[in-house]
């Protein structure tokens, strides 16, 4: 998909009299649980640190559809828009932000707000990407990609010639698992609840494919010899079966609970078998570890240059339809990642 310059009206920010201060459509959460509003929301110049960007794409997660119920662990106080991962052109830089321009393009991780046209990001959140890059593609890269490629490589330290067992294969997240996993020599096999799911995970690498509504998960892996990592954004029973379809030494990474159950850990299977369960939350490493977090990215960021790996696109929305797309993840219709075009 090409980068188009948002068109004039409600689709460009304008002045509102007030000086710098800008006036841009956004889509809030006004009342939690209840469908966005399109709004006009005043944007002031970006502070010392920050950098403005004109949003040129808004990659949304199921972390999303938790956010405006206010379930999330993040629960931002109202109103708010939601979009957690954006891509942007750089419109004005404030003090003390270096070693970025204005036309630049950059792609970052927010928490929330990317669902507007006009936005203020500080500079340690901002990867630069380069001036040709697709925003569509690269939206959909830090989130899903992200959290594979550190829990994977720097959490569960998969090895090529180890058997990854993924969960939700066919999400945004757990399609990057695969893809990933089969990339560092791992014996990927992938869940998913239907057949069309399971040929868009094939296509990314998997060796093994285990239809969820048709097979037991449990009995199909320990027939391929146990999984050495498990690599879980469900939860509930799926948890459970993988948990005793584990090799002795297995590395458990719960990183969702998309069944809707956040699984009870029996301590008694991980001291018999020697099974660790790794507590994963990409999140968490913006605050406690950035370096770590955006070194990640810019590497995937160069794989994503190098056509190492490619973000598979499930749906894009315009912002006016922003309702639309929240409801499309909700319903688990969604393979791959659902984007919203800010352009259109």
């Amino acid at each position: 998909m090409g980068d188009k310059t948002p068109a004039n009206g409600q689709n460009a920010a304008s002045l509102n009299g007030k000086g710098n201060i800008m006036k841009t459509q956004a889509m809030q959460v006004t009342e939690l649980g209840h469908p966005m509003q399109s709004v006009l929301q005043e944007v002031a110049p970006p502070l010392a640190g920050e950098i403005q960007i004109d949003v040129l794409a808004c990659s949304l997660n199921f972390a999303d559809t938790l956010i405006v119920q206010g379930t999330y662990q993040e629960k931002p106080a109202l109103p708010f828009s939601p979009g957690m991962e954006v891509v942007g052109k750089i419109s004005a830089i404030g003090s003390d932000a270096q070693g970025f321009r204005v036309g630049q393009k950059i792609m970052s991780y927010v928490v929330y707000g990317g669902m507007a046209r006009r936005l203020n990001i500080p500079q340690d959140l901002c990867i630069a990407i380069p001036d040709t890059a697709d925003p569509i593609t690269h939206a959909a890269l830090p989130i899903a990609y992200g959290t594979s490629h550190l829990a994977l490589f720097h959490r569960a330290k998969l090895k090529a010639g180890e058997t990854l067992l993924v969960l939700g294969a066919s999400g945004g997240v757990g399609l990057t698992a695969v893809e990933l996993g089969a990339q560092a020599g791992a014996n990927v096999i992938a869940c998913a609840s239907s057949d069309e799911k399971l040929s868009i995970v094939q296509q990314k690498g998997a060796h093994h494919l285990v239809n969820t509504t048709q097979a037991d998960i449990k009995e199909v892996v320990k027939d391929l010899g146990g999984a050495d990592v498990v690599y879980d954004p469900v939860g509930g029973e799926q948890f459970k079966s993988a948990l005793r379809a584990c090799k002795p030494e297995a590395r458990i990474l719960p990183l969702g609970f998309a069944s809707g159950e956040v699984p009870q850990i029996p301590a008694n299977i991980i001291l018999v078998k020697n099974i660790s369960v790794l507590g994963f939350y990409w999140g968490g490493y913006r605050k406690f570890a950035p370096d770590i977090l955006n070194d990640s990215l810019a590497e995937l960021a160069t794989w994503l240059a190098e056509g190492k790996i490619a973000p598979h696109i499930g749906k894009v929305f315009a912002l006016d339809q922003a309702n639309e797309a929240i409801d499309f993840l909700k319903s688990r219709k969604a393979s791959g990642k659902v984007v919203i075009d800010m352009t259109l």
